[in-house]
């Protein structure tokens, strides 16, 4: 086959296979499903959701103006310039209010805002209706062990931590309306029960909004918390769930 008629079949083929894939996000309502179309925080998530939200990581102005429209404004924190390649200029105060958002525990647990950005839509498309579904009730917070830690990753001797960076945030449990508490570290292996239900159900759907979600089932170092980040690989579709 000549190299120009081999072109002209790829092309088609992309083509067609845009084509499809649009006519597919069209059937079902879907427009994350799409890599052309402009993320919505407020959206159904999507094939492509995921990695738009890792690339505002490489955006903070889009970050912070999808926050806003999303009702999330005023939430900006002073950068943090930390030894090395510690510290962050896109940092996001995660706070109750706004559009719904739930307390986080300790108050006043900062992240990157791509971070941030993913977090919202857990809660909303993920946290909150797997609450309903199991306890008819649903989450107003989330305890949490942190974001920015300067360190590098734990058992590595090279490579830094997405945490340096604030990247990343260690949630621990949740809390519902009626203040029952659900912990992972109590929890996770209560297999047949509905907490474990419901810890299952947020890790495998922060799967498609981080690049990184590592659980108990990863290692003992997991055995207490999910851990959610927002790593740069993730912008092109590599993404680490255990």
């Amino acid at each position: 086959m000549r190299p120009r008629t081999l072109l002209l079949l790829l092309a088609w083929l992309l083509l067609g296979g845009a084509l499809l894939l649009g006519l597919f996000a069209l059937g079902r309502r879907r427009p994350q499903d799409l890599p052309w179309t402009r993320l919505d925080l407020a959206a159904p998530i999507g094939l492509f959701t995921g990695r738009k939200l890792t690339a505002l990581g490489g955006d903070p102005a889009l970050c912070r103006a999808l926050l806003a429209r999303a009702g999330l404004a005023d939430r900006a924190a002073p950068p943090l310039h930390g030894p090395g390649q510690c510290g962050y200029a896109d940092g996001e105060r995660l706070l109750p209010g706004g559009a719904g958002t739930i307390a986080y525990r300790p108050a006043g647990l900062t992240t990157r805002c791509a971070v941030a950005a993913g977090l919202a839509v857990w809660e909303w498309e993920v946290v909150q209706p797997a609450a309903i579904r199991l306890f008819g009730q649903t989450v107003r917070r989330v305890d949490h062990f942190g974001s920015y830690n300067c360190r590098r990753i734990a058992g590595v001797d090279r490579g830094w931590s997405e945490h340096a960076t604030g990247n990343a945030v260690d949630v621990a449990g949740f809390e519902l309306a009626d203040g029952r508490r659900i912990s992972v570290a109590r929890d996770w292996a209560r297999t047949r029960s509905p907490e474990a239900a419901f810890l299952r159900a947020t890790r495998d759907g922060a799967c498609r909004l981080f690049a990184t979600v590592l659980s108990p089932d990863y290692n003992a170092a997991h055995h207490d918390h999910l851990h959610l980040d927002q790593a740069a690989r993730g912008a092109a579709g590599w993404r680490a769930c255990r």
